[in-house]
């Protein structure tokens, strides 16, 4: 952390005697070449400012995958201005002399300047991409297969309809055989990941294990398949 911080304090350092320096000559290739008082502070910061404005609006059509020439021409512009006043206050110009050309070129900056910065301004904007990726929906759930038909069996919970045979003898031991166990019916894949996710959603909202009636009850499902879906929990 504390080297993160020193290499961004060197950072603004440079950034700031870079700037300074700028500023300075900027301002005095201003002041010779006639524009005195306010007029030859405000130079660096029109030229800076067009820059800086010219950069950022760059970046972000480049990000957003759109041209970028005409923030690419005005950051140029700026730059070459910056450029060349730091170059011209180097001692290759005499600044008691100052050509006339030149004098027309700072002279005429500002227009330049305004001309830039208001095209800058009303550019369409571009669509910021957003801070978080938006969530994508949820896909429909695919239709269920049809249930296979129940098998011939008697409900467990139904009782026997009454007979108006003669009643059987009863074995000699007393005892009765167990009725046989209903057998379950093997549910389709799609079928049993819905009775399984319909347990998990059940288990997390109450947590207790899910009642395979109540299961088979909000799938529709006849009564005869319970024990199809109690396999599967």
């Amino acid at each position: 952390m504390r080297a993160h911080l020193a290499r961004v304090d060197a950072v603004i350092i440079q950034a700031v005697i870079a700037g300074a320096l700028s500023f300075s000559h900027l301002h005095d290739l201003a002041a010779a070449a006639g524009q005195g008082g306010w007029k030859a502070w405000a130079y660096p910061v029109s030229v800076d400012l067009l820059l800086v404005a010219a950069w950022r609006r760059m970046r972000a059509q480049q990000r957003a995958g759109q041209p970028a020439g005409g923030p690419r021409l005005w950051f140029l512009i700026a730059l070459a201005a910056s450029l060349g006043a730091n170059v011209a206050t180097a001692g290759l110009l005499d600044l008691d002399d100052v050509p006339a050309s030149l004098r027309v070129v700072v002279a005429g900056w500002p227009a330049v300047a305004f001309f830039g910065g208001t095209l800058l301004a009303h550019a369409p904007r571009t669509q910021e991409e957003p801070a978080h990726p938006p969530v994508p929906e949820a896909a429909p759930e695919p239709p269920s297969a049809p249930s296979p038909a129940p098998v011939d069996a008697p409900h467990r919970d139904a009782l026997p309809a009454p007979s108006t045979d003669p009643a059987p003898e009863e074995p000699p031991t007393g005892l009765t055989d167990a009725p046989a166990p209903v057998p379950a019916v093997t549910l389709p894949p799609a079928l049993v990941d819905r009775v399984r996710a319909l347990a998990e959603e059940h288990h997390a909202a109450t947590g207790h294990p899910a009642d395979p009636d109540a299961v088979r009850t909000r799938l529709g499902l006849p009564p005869s398949m319970t024990p199809s879906v109690a396999a599967h929990l």
